[in-house]
């Protein structure tokens, strides 16, 4: 009798343990972050250096391309959730490659493994650029030399920016980056109210004339809204540290909304103060002798220093599957980390031209990994693809957008970049 009652509980016990593994909550995969951290985490992830080039996107395109940016904010979030359903359905599914495998086999986490590093290697120099770019318009007259060799401002600050970084690459905690994420957020809210006060209070005024509508930018608008909404590599990485699984399409909600209403304002900012003259990032039109243009510019440099460690981490965790599973706890991972950072170093010397970088990786790269993957890995995982209804249509309708956004984009981005080399 005690041997069957032990069965009958046994037996009990096997559903309530199911039902928790589809819910992406077992107790193998439980995380460390609350949903507090995790919406810090994905809102420092979200904003960030797209916000000082977004008044440049809205210029390119006109005050009617701020209906793209809201259409590319729903979409985007729509695709973030598609994510989370293809987690859902499997518990060791940890990471984006690991999606795509399970929809596409070992030749899709390859390919998509490839693409998940170019783009958030991309991102990770475009910081570095943005930080040699502010800092010397900072200080101008700011030189090396070294062994005779002379370094210029731009790339000394870039040199010097990441060596900074570094350390926060070598954390392996989401929970730590979360407070170091809390930076990030604070320094988008100072720089939208340090640029406001600008416009408003020093000289600069809301007098910029600006287009309605320019076809001839939209390409270069949609890949850039795009980028800014582009975090969807980094939302595994989120959603396996988050303690309570279940609330993390709460998270993402808070995040999109905050993000696309400090998005709209800084636009309408930009376009408004500085009409179609505003530069790539618009720190760079900033009267540098107020001290409202320098707290916005000071304030510039913390948003990528606190994002680093965050958009490297996903490549990190790829990597990681290369190696022995004793690698966590061999100094080739410090070598490995050491080295990233000083790859992106070499890079962004050589690449030093953030709005075109920014716009490439929006249009090609970011609609791949945020509009395109997810949907047709959601297609596929859920079997959706099989039957003809409204959300097939739906999906259908957001890939072929993608799909026009990447070709457009990266062809005009391209050229603009090779007329500025």
């Amino acid at each position: 009798m005690e041997a069957q009652a032990h069965v009958e509980e046994f037996s009990h016990t096997i559903p309530l343990m199911h039902d928790e593994i589809n819910r992406g909550v077992d107790s193998s995969t439980l995380g460390t972050t609350t949903f507090f951290q995790t919406c810090f985490n994905g809102l420092n992830a979200l904003s960030g250096v797209g916000i000082l080039s977004i008044p440049y996107a809205l210029a390119s395109g006109g005050w009617l391309s701020l209906i793209l940016l809201l259409a590319v904010a729903f979409i985007s979030f729509y695709t973030g959730l598609l994510i989370q359903r293809c987690m859902d359905v499997d518990s060791n599914i940890r990471t984006y490659p690991d999606i795509s495998e399970r929809a596409f086999g070992n030749n899709g986490k390859m390919i998509v493994s490839i693409l998940m590093s170019i783009e958030l290697y991309l991102v990770a120099t475009g910081f570095l650029i943005l930080e040699g770019d502010n800092l010397q318009n900072l200080f101008p007259n700011i030189g090396f030399e070294i062994l005779g060799l002379r370094i210029g401002g731009k790339q000394s600050f870039t040199i010097i920016v990441g060596l900074i970084v570094l350390p926060s690459v070598w954390f392996d905690n989401m929970s730590i980056l979360s407070y170091i994420s809390v930076s990030g957020i604070l320094a988008c809210v100072i720089i939208i109210g340090s640029i406001l006060w600008v416009g408003a209070f020093d000289g600069v005024g809301f007098h910029g004339t600006q287009t309605i509508l320019n076809w001839s930018g939209i390409p270069t608008s949609l890949s850039l809204y795009t980028f800014c909404f582009s975090a969807h590599l980094v939302f595994p990485t989120l959603y396996t540290s988050m303690k309570d699984k279940r609330r993390f399409s709460n998270a993402l909600a808070i995040c999109y909304l905050f993000c696309t209403i400090t998005y709209t304002s800084m636009a309408t900012l930009g376009c408004l103060m500085f009409g179609s003259k505003v530069q790539s990032q618009i720190t760079l039109n900033l009267p540098i002798d107020k001290l409202s243009s320098r707290v916005a510019v000071y304030t510039t440099l913390i948003s990528p220093l606190s994002k680093y460690a965050l958009m490297v981490r996903p490549i990190l965790d790829a990597t990681e599957n290369w190696f022995p599973c004793d690698y966590s706890k061999s100094p080739l991972r410090f070598v490995m980390k050491t080295s990233l950072v000083i790859s992106t170093i070499v890079a962004a010397l050589a690449l030093p031209f953030f709005g075109y970088l920014m716009s490439i990786v929006g249009a090609c790269l970011s609609v791949t990994a945020s509009i395109l993957l997810p949907c047709l890995c959601y297609l596929k995982i859920s079997g959706t693809y099989r039957r003809f209804g409204f959300e097939l249509v739906i999906i259908g309708g957001i890939m072929l957008m993608g799909i026009l956004v990447a070709v457009l984009g990266t062809y005009t981005s391209l050229v603009q970049l090779i007329e500025h080399l």
